[in-house]
């Protein structure tokens, strides 16, 4: 049941990211739009109940549980900026509003990957007190090496995203020669 609700929960993601941003741009209805997206935290707060009452219900803490920590945690760092970044191209797309501006190339590249890499921390730091709390909340009643290797496998992340901020840092992404000379053509062909 965790797994279909975290399935769940990940397309009423999109379904209610796309359905507000329809709403917002493409019906003109900004507020309703505003409102819909502001309804994305209520599906991870119900998979944040719901594995919590599989828990006190006597389940066995599996890869499930740690799966559902991952994800809130994933959620609360990348949600809102996911959100952002979309309505962004949304807004360029479907209301002629300005175009993103997107990573950039060289120190402002290696700016962003670290600004992404405190967003993992942010996620894995959610993600490692859930699933601390529902060790502590187990006990000695259950097996909790499940719930410990997902801890291990959020620091991993953390380790892994570093070592591509570092890569970015040390070997900056350069701009492709005869960038900006592309970018005045294509706006000078409209």
């Amino acid at each position: 049941m965790i797994v279909a609700l975290i399935i769940a929960c990940e397309v009423g993601f999109w379904v209610l990211l796309a359905t507000g941003l329809a709403l917002r741009y493409l019906a003109r209805m900004p507020r309703l739009g505003a409102a819909v997206l502001l309804c994305e935290p209520l599906m991870e707060l119900v998979l944040l109940v719901v594995t919590t009452l599989d828990l006190k219900n006597g389940a066995e803490p599996d890869w499930k549980h740690g799966l559902a920590a991952l994800y809130i945690g994933y959620t609360v760092a990348y949600g809102h900026y996911t959100i952002k970044w979309l309505d962004g191209h949304a807004a360029h797309r479907l209301a002629g509003g300005p175009k993103p501006a997107g990573a950039g190339y060289g120190k402002a590249r290696a700016v962003h990957e670290w600004k992404l890499w405190v967003r993992t921390v942010v996620a894995a730091a959610v993600a490692l007190g859930l699933l601390q709390v529902a060790i502590w909340y187990v006990g000695d009643a259950g097996d909790v090496s499940s719930l410990k290797a997902w801890q291990f496998g959020a620091l991993r992340a953390v380790g892994i995203h570093a070592l591509v901020a570092v890569a970015y840092t040390i070997w900056p992404k350069k701009a492709p020669a005869g960038g900006e000379e592309r970018t005045v053509l294509a706006k000078t062909d409209r």
